[in-house]
């Protein structure tokens, strides 16, 4: 008897999952923060790449993965692409430091940044139907792809992408804060604003 006990303990504890989303949100918005940085000139080099190996691209990976279990499609659309966005940006970055021959700067990465532009647009309009937090994050990306769309066709700097791009990974700090301690305190700390369903 007291083993059917536990095995209807375990599954009803393997029935509730954690919400993901404030990992995939820490990891995009500590990646976006580092190299940001470096487009807005404030310090020069690629010490985005581990976190963009690891923290931005496969902790936010496993995310996407969770948000699937959790009938999410938003959530796993999301951090299923953008952990994979910055595991194929610190490949291709790796490869050029490394010295081999392949072809990335200027337009072929603005060609690369475009695309993800394209898919975060729809995201963006996606973001509409979430909370306010996340439509933020959503909004201050749209702005920071195009700011660097145009700066890799050479028509402005990467110093307005890179600034916006740490405002963006300020709020997306916010909505995983949210996240974290609206959770663990079981009481709004940190509104993220309902918007109209």
């Amino acid at each position: 008897m007291s083993d059917n006990n536990n095995v209807k303990a375990e599954v009803s504890l393997g029935a509730a999952t954690a919400d993901p989303g404030p990992l995939g949100l820490g990891g995009f918005a500590l990646t976006t923060f580092v190299l940001s940085i470096a487009n807005a000139k404030i310090l020069e080099g690629h010490a985005f790449l581990g976190l963009a190996f690891f923290y931005g691209g496969l902790a936010q990976l496993l995310a996407g993965m969770q948000e699937f279990k959790k009938n999410n499609v938003f959530g796993a659309t999301a951090f299923s692409t953008y952990g994979a966005f910055w595991m194929s940006l610190a490949l291709m970055t790796l490869l050029v430091a490394c010295g081999v021959p392949v072809k990335w700067g200027g337009p072929l990465t603005g060609i690369f940044l475009v695309a993800f532009t394209i898919f975060n647009t729809y995201m963006w309009i996606g973001s509409f139907r979430v909370n306010v937090a996340v439509c933020t994050v959503f909004t201050t990306l749209e702005i920071t792809f195009i700011l660097l769309d145009l700066a890799e066709f050479g028509i402005i700097s990467s110093v307005p992408g890179g600034i916006m791009g740490i405002i963006c990974a300020l709020s997306a700090w916010y909505a995983s804060a949210a996240g974290v301690l609206n959770t663990v305190f079981r009481k709004t700390v940190l509104p993220v604003g309902p918007l109209n369903k």
